[in-house]
């Protein structure tokens, strides 16, 4: 019998490729698809599949977010995601989250496939440099990024902020009020020791830059 993937990726044509991709293996099939957060949780309900392949970044809500809910929603079902944010930055967030494991867009096909299989036969993955990363940074504790403080909610935030979002954007983005983001921008500054709403954003633009080049 075939174990059933369901995808959540803003980008049909990443759906579209790797629906393809996971059809024509002997062993999988996918068994749904999603956009977006709010369809994901609505459709995974239905399809009941034995894995869900999710984005960090998705068109309404966070995929951090999502995989908190689906680890409720859904406590047999395991979860990939195939982002393309480095792993520095996101691959502790997400398997603190629920996740069990973390690949990045630009792996192979044949890596994508194996960590489904592997994930699906109950064992974690992780890359190699992420888990010297994780090593490295216990040899260093307590040193850790300014960034590491933020919780996962005030990340995404920060991060639409860099994006050029407006605060009443990213409330409807995140289904919260506009008082609720404000509160968020008000937490990001302390905890990165920012001075006030303009360092906010060139810090945030930094960050979106920095994510773009795969610099972090």
């Amino acid at each position: 019998m075939k174990r059933k993937v369901f995808l959540v990726d803003d980008h049909p044509l990443v759906r579209e490729w790797l629906g393809a991709l996971i059809n024509r293996q002997a062993d999988l099939e996918v068994c749904g698809e999603a956009a977006s957060a709010p369809q994901a949780r609505e459709r995974i309900e239905d399809a009941k599949p034995d894995i869900a392949v999710v984005d960090i970044t998705l068109e309404n809500g966070s995929g951090l977010e999502l995989i908190k809910d689906l680890r409720v929603l859904e406590p047999k079902m395991a979860v990939v995601v195939l982002s393309m944010h480095d792993e520095s930055l996101y691959a502790e967030r997400a398997m603190r989250a629920g996740a069990r494991g973390y690949l990045v867009k630009k792996e192979t096909t044949k890596k994508i496939l194996l960590v489904i299989r592997e994930v699906l036969d109950g064992r974690l993955y992780v890359s190699g440099r992420f888990a010297e990363s994780i090593l490295e940074g216990v040899r260093k504790w307590p040193a850790t990024s300014p960034i590491d403080q933020l919780s996962d909610r005030e990340l995404e935030v920060f991060r639409m902020i860099g994006r050029g979002m407006k605060t009443r954007e990213i409330g409807e983005s995140l289904h919260i009020s506009m008082k609720t983001v404000q509160v968020y921008c008000s937490r990001i500054k302390e905890k990165l020791k920012l001075a006030g709403g303009v360092q906010l954003m060139r810090e945030a633009i930094r960050l979106h830059e920095a994510e773009a080049v795969g610099s972090l």
